[in-house]
């Protein structure tokens, strides 16, 4: 599809069930070419974003009354309705993001599944619900019944990441763990994507329709503007954020929920080095294929997966070297191409400049040379493990197709960094199985730093799953008891709730006698 041929977009918010006029205000930008197209936007205004706030809490009375299978319709409704609409979607996403097409059916693909994995969920829970009986004749005190389960916590604000126009945006994990938890949704679409956004909350709105769903259970409100996001989080009716995208904004807005007068929680995902560990005998064997397996995990979405594998540490020695020449030679190989955006290609080179510019910073390759000034180069940089410890900036994420070598110059440099390392959603560990049961020390020093611990394998890709964890301690993400993919995805957005001798008739029937899944002592 080509920018003269673009499906019909009206720019509009869409609140309490109704597409709301403003006058049109940004463009989204093909970064390919590098120019606007011709997608006009409203950006959100005071009123607009209170009232889509208002909707939602009007909404939410209704909508966490409902049995949890007609949340599960409503969710499957949506994973039909956007499937039925993939061409518009993926066509229109394309254009936005340059993303391959392939990639974008296969990340439709894993939007549609996350939601039927969260409607088979509300269908068959696997959470934990306990009754504890009562024991009238218990000494010195009777014992009361006790009935553990959770409520919804309400409205919630879930923000569009730039890298997953679908996966981790309007319909993505957020939106999707959330409203099966019972809560109502206002998007705030991402404005590098906000054609998308349109798209898929228009599949939204008609699963809402099929569904009955109340007016409000779903709103979206674009913008551009930092204030619009400002005043989204802290609009009072908002009680939780969910948010993908990076640490200066993410600290912003996490912040601000922490400063209001009723402060609220802060699901942010904020990004990650992703360190890969290689011992010593692995490397030896399996040096080149190592290389070669690392240059083609961090070009995945040209480096722009949050799970981009951007720091290696090993040992020095011949097979480091012999790893660092495939590196260099499969990196040298690689073309410069556009981001996601001119602002993050922008930030990448700014960054690259700022590490090149460090004399404790080697070049070890990079990819090939564009006259496109906004597209980018594929990077390998070394340190030393001393420079690189010492160095917060150094260990800091570059968001983009770049990674650090770390030379170390022995198994104690390399638990040092373990130990020292922030904290990050993922670390792998490549051993042969004697070394890794040798190394026990270091696999416990990375756990305890990381969401997700990975044995020989890359860490791009996260799995849709019941026991996927993507978080881990900050700055991966703003609390790393929670996971943004997986079934447990749902608990953020519940809290605990207990009824004490609560007659029969009125018990909820998620904790009635009898009912599946409950724990009764």
């Amino acid at each position: 599809m080509t920018d003269s041929n673009q499906v019909a977009i009206s720019g509009q918010h869409f609140i309490n069930g109704a597409w709301t006029n403003e006058s049109t205000d940004f463009s989204s930008t093909n970064p390919v070419t590098n120019e606007a197209l011709s997608f006009r936007f409203a950006n959100a205004s005071k009123t607009i974003v209170a009232s889509a706030a208002a909707a939602a809490k009007q909404a939410f009375v209704q909508y966490r009354s409902l049995a949890p299978t007609r949340r599960a319709e409503f969710l499957e409704a949506i994973a039909d309705e956007i499937q039925a609409d993939i061409v518009a979607i993926t066509e229109t996403a394309h254009l936005e993001t340059g993303l391959p097409m392939a990639r974008l059916q296969g990340e439709t693909g894993r939007t549609c599944g996350q939601l039927r994995l969260f409607a088979g969920n509300l269908r068959n829970p696997i959470d934990s619900r306990y009754v504890d009986l009562a024991n009238p004749a218990r000494q010195p005190l009777p014992k009361p019944e006790t009935r553990l389960t959770t409520l919804p916590l309400g409205p919630v604000a879930v923000f569009g990441a730039s890298n997953f126009p679908l996966a981790f945006s309007t319909a993505g994990g957020d939106t999707a763990s959330a409203l099966a938890a019972g809560c109502t949704i206002v998007v705030k679409g991402h404005p590098a994507h906000a054609a998308t956004s349109e798209l898929v909350s228009r599949a939204i709105e008609r699963a809402a329709v099929k569904c009955d769903m109340p007016n409000g259970v779903f709103n979206l409100v674009q913008g551009c503007a930092p204030e619009v996001s400002t005043q989204l989080v802290t609009t009072p009716a908002i009680k939780a954020v969910g948010f993908t995208g990076s640490l200066k904004v993410g600290r912003i807005l996490s912040d601000l929920c922490a400063a209001r007068a009723e402060p609220i929680p802060f699901y942010g995902e904020l990004g990650s080095i992703n360190p890969q560990f290689i011992l010593a005998n692995i490397l030896d064997e399996q040096a080149e294929s190592l290389a070669t397996t690392q240059v083609q995990s961090m070009l995945m979405g040209h480096g722009q997966f949050c799970t981009s594998p951007g720091v290696i540490v090993a040992v020095k020695g011949d097979a480091l070297n012999r790893y660092k020449a495939t590196l260099a030679q499969d990196i040298a190989s690689q073309s410069a191409a556009s981001m996601l955006s001119a602002g993050i290609a922008a930030n990448y080179q700014a960054q690259i400049e700022t590490l090149l510019a460090d004399p404790k910073v080697e070049l070890i390759a990079q990819g090939e040379s564009s006259p496109a000034n906004h597209f980018t180069r594929p990077m390998a940089l070394k340190v030393t493990a001393t420079e690189f410890i010492a160095s917060n900036a150094i260990q800091q994420e570059v968001f983009g197709p770049c990674a650090v070598l770390v030379e170390c110059d022995d198994s104690a440099q390399m638990q040092s960094i373990a130990e020292q390392l922030e904290g990050q959603l993922t670390a792998t560990v490549h051993g042969l199985v004697p070394e890794l049961t040798e190394n026990t020390t270091l696999i416990e020093a990375i756990a305890f730093n990381v969401g997700r611990l990975i044995f020989n394998q890359m860490p791009t890709g996260v799995e849709v799953c019941h026991s996927m964890n993507h978080g881990g301690p900050y700055p991966a993400s703003t609390d790393s008891r929670t996971t943004s993919v997986g079934s447990a995805a749902m608990e953020r957005f519940e809290r605990p709730i207990c009824y004490q001798n609560m007659p029969q008739a009125l018990l909820p029937t998620r904790v009635q006698e009898g009912e599946a899944g409950v724990k009764t002592f």
